[in-house]
């Protein structure tokens, strides 16, 4: 399952869930708009983890929780914390972050 954030409310849903896997983009950004199909893929077989969407744009607390300053970002957060983030338009890239997060 994938939420889509709708309010900068980001610290409530990782501070719920256990494992949380976020991909920070925006509209304009072609290279998040590729890399979507993938991470909802990824979320549809890592049940155990919750998957969000940040517009970065619209939601500057959340975007501060990963320090993104580039966009597609991807973020790890383990019980709370960030674990990992990474910035990339390679699937392969993103498949590693998810695995940090399964690993635990």
């Amino acid at each position: 399952m994938v939420l889509e954030l709708e309010q900068d409310n980001l610290q409530e849903i990782v501070s719920k869930h256990n494992n949380v896997v976020v991909q920070y983009s925006a509209g304009w950004c072609g290279n998040c708009r590729i890399m979507k199909p993938k991470f909802k893929k990824e979320a549809s077989i890592n049940e155990a983890i919750t998957f969000v969407l940040v517009d970065a744009e619209k939601f500057p607390e959340s975007r501060k929780m990963a320090n993104v300053d580039n966009l597609p970002t991807f973020a790890a957060f383990t019980k709370g914390e960030l674990k990992n983030q990474v910035q990339t338009n390679k699937y392969d890239v993103l498949k590693e972050l998810i695995h940090e997060v399964t690993s635990n």
